[in-house]
């Protein structure tokens, strides 16, 4: 029998992300994700006791767009997810991904001791741990 191979979330999240201020509007939000082409931005601490959010496209669809409210006069806390459920940059991605399916959820922080070091997406999960790069040019799927 062969040993399966252990993939974790450092492995495959990704290490590039931005960190917005609560009190921004979702049109200051919009055009730091419109820069960096992202979906989603992890909304900073406001002291040290505090949680750390999130603010996803679709919350802005949902919240701005389908009620037809002016982004301009939206800030981030009001449309934001918090606290976030947040992964370890240790945990095996097949824990991950059933803590993603078991809430409901599509990404999330990857905290370490307190400070966010990365996101992870099920799209990470599925492309970047589970397919690699056969020889040849082909995907080929790692065994778990």
């Amino acid at each position: 029998m062969s040993e399966r191979k252990r993939i974790f979330v450092r492995q495959v999240m990704k290490r590039e992300f931005d960190v917005v201020d609560g009190l921004n509007t979702i049109t200051e939000a919009l055009a730091t994700m419109k820069h960096h082409e992202t979906k989603c931005l992890i909304v900073r601490k406001r002291h040290e006791h505090d949680e750390w959010g999130m603010l996803l496209l679709s919350d802005i669809a949902r919240t701005v767009l389908a009620r037809d409210l002016s982004p301009d006069r939206v800030n981030v806390y009001e449309v934001m997810v918090k606290p976030v459920l947040s992964v370890r940059p240790d945990m095996d991605i097949r824990y991950c991904a059933r803590l993603f399916n078991r809430f409901n959820i599509s990404r999330a922080p990857v905290v370490d001791g307190q400070e966010v070091v990365g996101i992870v997406s099920f799209t990470d999960l599925v492309l970047k741990g589970l397919c690699h790069e056969a020889p040849g040019d082909g995907i080929e799927v790692a065994p778990l």
